[in-house]
């Protein structure tokens, strides 16, 4: 199965790989599995006023922070993920992502706040469900 694990670095990301690593059908080299993080993008103003080059480490810094800590969990239990980041709206990007890249299954953390439908899961995960065509699997 080719899973591919949506990251933001928050609690519900380790939720969500505590969940993975509790459930052997889900959590097993032999499954395909790619870490994936997306960078919101910065206000225009703010791209401009600092640079090119300043605002691309900056992207890559960050996701360097999220994708870092979640690769070393995954290597501690035998698991060769991929990893990778974007720039954009985060879950048109995940879906996009996952669509194109032919993934089995979504798996990413939820979280709870903001407006009545946001109770239940994150604007994110409302955005990726509605967007993505692949089946997603929303830990709480």
């Amino acid at each position: 199965m080719k899973i591919l694990l949506a990251v933001d670095g928050s609690s519900y990301t380790k939720k969500m790989l505590a969940y993975l690593a509790t459930h052997d059908n889900l959590f097993t080299p032999a499954n395909d599995y790619a870490v994936f993080t997306v960078q919101p993008l910065l206000p225009p103003r703010a791209r401009a006023a600092v640079g090119k080059d300043t605002v691309e480490k900056y992207y890559e810094e960050e996701a360097e922070k999220i994708l870092a800590p979640v690769s070393k969990f995954l290597v501690r239990h035998g698991i060769d993920a991929k990893s990778g980041w974007k720039v954009g709206h985060v879950g048109e990007t995940i879906a996009r992502f996952a669509v194109n890249g032919k993934f089995d299954m979504v798996m990413m953390g939820s979280h709870g706040h903001g407006t009545l439908v946001n109770l239940v899961m994150g604007s994110v995960a409302t955005q990726v469900l509605a967007n993505c065509k692949v089946p997603v699997l929303l830990v709480r």
